[in-house]
């Protein structure tokens, strides 16, 4: 239990290291090592259901210290936050709900194709596109937000990484664009947790401590570690290369996705 703890603090100051440094979400990060070491701990039940709902579990933490740090600093745009919110919490629940359905191997390859992107994205430099068209109406906004919502909730993310690039493609200044899809992480990161809760409530076989697909003991080390260390990794990103530590990221991330690729199709191998 000790090596445990040590182990999901030591995940949460990389993650919170990260998501300060690289301005990226700790649920990149997150869901893929804690899948790995739940299966080497022997849980094999659920084991990528309980790494998105935990992930989910430890970005509401850092999306609430976010956001208060951004609203100060006038980063964001509250209309555009409440417009986007209700599309994001229904996308969510939905997506959540879809999720519970699947069969974990099916999660895997679905958060892997989406670690291939996120590398590929990190490598180019995060190029944003071009602000040449105005924000959609309200039934626009919910759709684009609605399906942000459930891809997030398929991965455990909080959605900026699909967030930031639509708000700059509709013209919004990516200063705000980025506070704007960081505080959105909250209502993200809370209804992913609840239903993650909800849908895991009563199934059988998942490890002691478990609250549904969150898993206690991991969800707090990580949460209390990134927490303390984001701003650390916020104030080393004014003096280390950035552009530099991505593409090194990116390269750590193609890994991370070939090691799930593996994991899944080992078994045929085997066979």
């Amino acid at each position: 239990m000790l090596f445990s703890i040590l182990m999901y603090l030591g995940l949460g100051v990389i993650a919170g290291l990260l998501a300060g440094l690289l301005g990226i979400g700790g649920g990149m990060v997150v869901v893929p090592i804690l899948f790995f070491t739940l299966t080497q701990a022997g849980i094999q039940h659920e084991v990528m259901h309980l790494a998105i709902g935990t992930s989910f579990f430890t970005i509401i933490f850092t999306s609430l210290s976010n956001a208060l740090a951004l609203h100060r600093r006038g980063a964001v745009l509250w209309p555009l936050a409440r417009a986007l919110s209700p599309g994001l919490v229904m996308g969510v629940i939905v997506g959540s709900c879809f999720a519970s359905g699947l069969k974990s191997a099916y999660l895997q390859v679905f958060f892997t194709g989406f670690l291939v992107y996120a590398a590929l994205n990190m490598a180019r430099g995060n190029a944003r596109p071009d602000g040449r068209r105005p924000l959609p109406g309200i039934a626009g906004l919910l759709a684009v937000s609605g399906i942000i919502g459930f891809l997030a909730s398929l991965v455990g993310i909080a959605g900026a990484a699909m967030t930031i690039p639509f708000l700059c493609w509709c013209n919004v200044p990516i200063r705000q664009a980025m506070g704007t899809a960081a505080t959105l992480g909250l209502p993200v990161a809370l209804t992913g947790a609840i239903t993650y809760m909800y849908t895991g409530w009563n199934v059988d076989g998942l490890p002691e401590y478990s609250l549904g697909y969150i898993y206690l003991p991991a969800g707090l080390g990580i949460s209390a570690a990134s927490m303390l260390v984001a701003p650390l990794g916020a104030a080393l990103a004014h003096r280390l290369p950035v552009g530099v530590l991505k593409k090194i990221f990116a390269v750590f991330l193609l890994a991370l996705a070939a090691r799930m690729v593996w994991q899944v199709l080992s078994p045929y191998f085997a066979s």
